[in-house]
C-alpha cells in the first residue's frame, strides 16, 4: 500500500524505519513538524524523522499547519497516513485524504492516559501495563475506535526513556499487523469506552518539582516517570536547586515534618523523610555540577541532619 508517513517524534523513527524496508509498503511522502532551535545556542534544528526521509530520498514537508496543505497531501495518492507523535490533531480534511484510513499510533492502552504525555502518566499512576494502541483516528484527541492494542508489563525499574524506547521499538509488529488487516478489508473497528478515560497533558519543567508532603512511593515514580524528561528537582536548604535522577523506598519511619534530612552520611545515604515513608536519593546533580552518586555529593557537600528539603 501506498502510505503517507505523519510524525515528528524519535518514537516514530523504528516505525519509519520498518515502513522503509518492508517490501509490503511503500512509503510516498512525509510530513512532519518545522524545524525548532534547540540547545543553548538555539540552533536551528531538524526533527531526526526529517533527517531519515531526506537521506531516503523522501519528500518531506513541513507545514505550521497541516490543514494548509490538503491540496499537496491529496497528491501523494496514499492508501494509509501512519500518524505517530506529530504534534497536532488533525481536521476532518486531512482525516478524509487518505483511501482506506488514517492510523494513529499511541504508546498507552487506550482509554487510558489519552494525550501527549501517556509513557511518564503509566509510570507516574503506578499502572502494571502499558502497550501499543492503533487506532483509527477521528477529530477528537485520542478518541477514535481502536484497530489493536498490543501490551507490554512495566517493569519496577523502567524509567519514562526506557519506557519510551521499549514502546519505540515494539510498534512496528503492531503497526505491522494493523496494516495487515486493512489491506485484507473489513477491519474490524472497536469504539473506546468514554468512561474509562484518563488524559495527560504537555510535560512542563515544573512539573517535576518534587512535593516532600507525597509518600514515598509515588515520589519514587515520579521520578521515573519523569528521567529524563521534564526531570525532577528540589530545593536544598541553602535555597540552592538540586536535580534528582534515581532514587529508592527504604523502610522506616517518617518524620513530622516531610522535607526532614533523615540520614547525610556517605556511607548510610542521602535519606529523606516524606509524607510517607523514606526515600533515598540515588543520583543526583547540583547547580552547574555533574550528575553524581548521593554518597560523592555528600563528600562535596555538608548537609545537615534534621534541615529540609523545600
Amino acid at each position: 500500500m501506498r502510505i503517507l508517513f505523519i510524525g515528528t517524534g524519535d518514537i516514530g523513527l523504528p516505525s519509519l524505519e520498518w515502513l522503509l524496508s518492508t517490501p509490503k509498503h511503500e512509503v510516498v511522502g512525509v510530513i512532519t513538524q518545522p524545524d525548532k532551535p534547540a540547545g543553548r545556542k538555539l540552533v536551528l534544528t531538524p526533527p531526526e524523522v526529517k533527517v531519515r526521509s531526506l537521506a531516503a530520498g523522501l519528500t518531506v514537508l513541513q507545514p505550521p499547519k497541516i490543514r494548509y496543505i490538503v491540496d499537496e497531501l491529496k497528491l501523494f495518492q496514499a492508501d494509509v497516513a501512519v500518524v505517530v507523535a506529530y504534534g497536532q490533531i488533525l481536521p476532518r480534511t486531512v482525516l478524509d485524504v487518505p483511501r482506506l484510513a488514517c492510523l494513529n499510533i499511541h504508546a498507552s492502552l487506550l482509554p487510558r492516559h489519552r494525550g501527549a504525555s501517556p509513557i511518564q502518566a503509566v509510570i507516574r499512576e503506578g499502572d502494571a501495563e502499558t502497550g501499543v494502541t492503533i487506532m483509527f483516528m477521528d477529530e477528537g484527541l485520542d478518541t477514535g475506535d481502536i484497530l489493536l492494542m498490543d501490551a507490554m508489563p512495566i517493569l519496577p525499574t523502567d524509567t519514562g526513556g526506557v519506557l519510551h524506547d521499549k514502546l519505540a521499538l515494539a510498534a512496528p509488529a503492531s503497526l505491522e499487523r494493523a496494516l495487515d488487516i486493512i489491506a485484507a478489508g473489513h477491519p474490524p473497528r472497536t469504539p473506546q469506552d468514554n468512561a474509562l478515560t484518563t488524559h495527560c497533558g504537555k510535560l512542563k519543567r515544573e512539573d517535576g518539582r518534587l512535593d516532600w508532603t507525597r509518600s514515598a512511593e509515588a515520589l519514587e515514580r515520579l521520578i521515573r516517570a519523569y528521567n529524563p524528561w521534564p526531570g525532577t528537582s528540589c530545593l536544598l536548604p541553602d535555597g540552592k536547586p538540586l536535580k534528582v535522577h534515581r532514587a529508592t523506598i527504604i523502610e522506616g519511619e517518617a518524620c513530622p515534618l516531610a522535607g526532614t534530612i533523615v540520614s547525610a552520611d556517605p556511607k548510610v545515604g542521602l535519606i529523606i523523610s516524606c509524607g510517607t515513608g523514606l526515600l533515598k536519593l540515588e543520583e543526583v546533580q547540583a547547580e552547574g555540577g555533574k550528575r553524581l552518586s548521593a554518597a560523592d555529593f555528600l563528600r562535596g557537600h555538608t548537609l545537615e541532619v534534621g534541615t529540609r528539603l523545600a
